[in-house]
């Protein structure tokens, strides 16, 4: 099954080279803004309300319903390719065997960034084809950031939002969006962030950025001890039904505890331990909020029917009466902690199936080293014809499914090969099996085929994850906030193309190694907990079980995230809060990566984007 025939090698280069005209029927191949077509002026919006205290700035008034848009403008059809010239003698066919240079792509999402007296980054994105707009807004602050003793406050914060703010009453919040036909409403908290989005129709887009705005600038006027009491127990309770009382659930706790010291920002996981969300009190969600939710900590991408001069009029109209805070105390220097040693953890679960975990810890999202690992997690558990699927599902059938991701972070990733096993199967044997086929690529590079078909899945996967508004918005803020440029998507793009099969061989050989990693072996157990405990913990490794941390795949998870690969059985889906309820978010970096990978995103609500968000990825999941 290696795509031997010469049809399938056409085939899988033609996909790997992405046609110049699929990207441009996606919208992404404008190289610069042109003039935008003409619309009916939309209505304007009632003026802010005087502020009765000079002193304190007053949010702008709720926008009054807007004119409906004019119709999408239609987008360019690609240009037909160019026809021979008569007589000329056509190019000679490349010799049998031969590998043709791969066809770079140029593709781009044109974007205008610019940045409010308060410190508040903006971004337009403009794309005309649909009556739609999606408002991301990202906070640069997550489960990484919290102080020691307030693990779980990101997330738990990501919930307030939800609840009203000074002139949006509670549980107002989605009924507004609701009946302006808003869709992919909701927001995402990971180890690296925390974002809100919604898309609405175009002439919605005031109500969008009065909502935001107005929990931005005025959330403490309205939260008090009984929103904050009722949002902490929807917290614990999500911690119980997804780690506590999940098959496997506390692994992912026990992995990241070994896996990063425990000064370490990604050494608990975002979801929150119980002993900390207990001791919280509501003076210190007001501290947090005054701390890390200040526009100056936060990056707003408007993106889709808008027309850019009307779109910054609006933002400043409701975002720039909102006061400057000082700099916040977020972590943004890369940290890739000090495993320097294999670590082993015998896991006991009242589970049918036993499991078996290896994860590293690799470089950051965008880094050298990111997108070849990528292809490697392809190359060994994606699709059926991949190497361990192929070795331990199809051939010796010992294993029910079998993972394989880098799951990427801001200051670190962490790269995961999960299988679980058949009733009866050794955990031990399966470990075996698979360091055999990661030692076969340490010394010889994948075939040219299992590298086209790698490349070919991931480039199409982050192609088509731009295909939607929403997950491209968040793609935006995702390459702001981790490659440092909202521009970054041609340079994704080009990550993939240039990554050569040698490549992939070094980087298991340099990355992988055997002596530097993680390994978590599950052992079904009657009579143990569901989620797991650990018994036999080298002296490095996680804390007992009840020494919680919160995580998940994203994500997101979301556009500009990478694609994902599907989360194994009992993996955490990203979570995003919506009236006292969890939206499972799909991620690609489901080619993605998650809780970040736990996000985009381990999964996140931008699905094949997303889990670029996952990346969800879950790239460190998202809660």
């Amino acid at each position: 099954m290696r795509a031997n025939h010469p049809s399938e090698r056409r085939r899988l280069r033609a996909l790997s080279s992405l046609s110049s005209a699929l990207v441009a029927a996606l919208g992404l191949t404008l190289p610069a803004y042109g003039a935008p077509p003409a619309t009916a002026p939309p209505a304007a919006a009632a003026q802010p309300a005087t502020a009765a205290q000079p002193a304190t700035a007053q949010p702008a008034a709720k926008p009054a319903a807007a004119a409906q848009p004019a119709t999408a403008a239609k987008p360019a059809t690609a240009a037909q390719p160019a026809t021979a010239a008569p007589g000329a003698k056509p190019a000679a066919p490349a010799p049998a065997g031969a590998t043709p240079a791969t066809t770079s792509v140029s593709v781009m999402i044109p974007v205008e960034k610019y940045t409010l007296a308060n410190g508040l980054e903006v971004i337009l994105h403009e794309d005309r084809r649909t009556p739609v707009v999606a408002v991301n807004v990202w906070y640069h602050v997550g489960s990484k950031d919290e102080p020691k003793g307030k693990n779980g406050f990101a997330h738990l914060f990501e919930h307030i939002m939800f609840q009203g703010s000074k002139h949006v009453g509670e549980d107002m919040f989605f009924k507004y969006l609701e009946r302006a036909g808003a869709s992919d409403r909701n927001g995402t908290t990971n180890a690296d962030r925390t974002n809100y989005f919604e898309t609405v129709p175009a002439n919605e887009l005031g109500l969008a950025l009065w909502l935001e705005s107005d929990r931005m600038g005025w959330l403490l006027d309205h939260a008090n001890d009984e929103t904050f009491a009722s949002q902490r127990n929807v917290v614990k309770n999500e911690r119980r039904q997804n780690y506590e009382n999940a098959p496997y659930g506390l692994v992912p706790q026990f992995l990241r505890a070994a896996m990063f010291p425990e000064s370490h920002p990604y050494h608990l996981l975002t979801i929150g331990t119980p002993e900390d969300l207990d001791a919280a009190r509501m003076e210190d969600v007001r501290a947090f909020f005054k701390t890390f939710y200040v526009p100056n900590n936060a990056t707003l991408v408007v993106a889709g029917d808008i027309d850019r001069a009307r779109a910054r009029e609006l933002v400043e109209r409701y975002f720039g009466p909102i006061a400057k805070g000082a700099p916040p105390p977020v972590v943004t220097k890369p940290d890739p902690g000090d495993l320097a040693a294999e670590k082993r953890l015998e896991i006991e679960a009242d589970v049918e199936l036993p499991r078996v975990t290896i994860s590293w810890v690799t470089p950051p999202m965008f880094a050298p080293g990111d997108a070849e690992l990528d292809l490697v997690a392809n190359v060994l558990a994606s699709g059926k014809t991949s190497r361990l699927y192929k070795k331990l599902v199809y051939d010796l059938q010992i294993a029910q499914d079998v993972f394989a991701a880098q799951q990427s972070s801001q200051l670190a990733s962490t790269f995961q090969i999960t299988a679980t096993l058949k009733k009866g199967k050794s955990p031990e044997q399966a470990l075996k099996l698979i360091d055999a086929e990661l030692e076969k690529l340490r010394k010889a590079p994948p075939t040219q085929d299992e590298h086209d078909r790698a490349r070919a899945k991931l480039l199409s996967d982050l192609i088509f994850s731009m295909e939607q508004v929403t997950n491209r918005a968040n793609a935006v803020n995702n390459y702001n906030q981790l490659a440092g440029d909202p521009g970054y998507f041609p340079k994704d793009v080009a990550r993939y193309e240039q990554v050569a099969a040698a490549d992939v061989q070094k980087s298991i050989a340099d990355l992988l190694p055997q002596g530097r990693r993680v390994i978590a072996l599950v052992t079904p157990k009657p009579g143990a907990p569901k989620a797991g405990r650990l018994v036999k913990p080298t002296a490095a490794a996680a804390p007992v079980a009840a020494t919680p941390a919160g995580a998940k795949p994203a994500a997101a998870a979301p556009a500009g995230a990478k694609p994902a690969a599907a989360a194994p059985a009992g993996a955490k889906p990203s979570c995003g809060f919506m009236r006292s309820t969890r939206r499972t978010i799909s991620a690609t970096r489901a080619a993605t990566s998650g809780t970040g990978g736990a996000d985009p995103f381990g999964a996140d609500p931008f699905g094949a984007a997303a889990a670029w968000a996952g990346r969800a990825n879950p790239r460190i999941a998202s809660e």
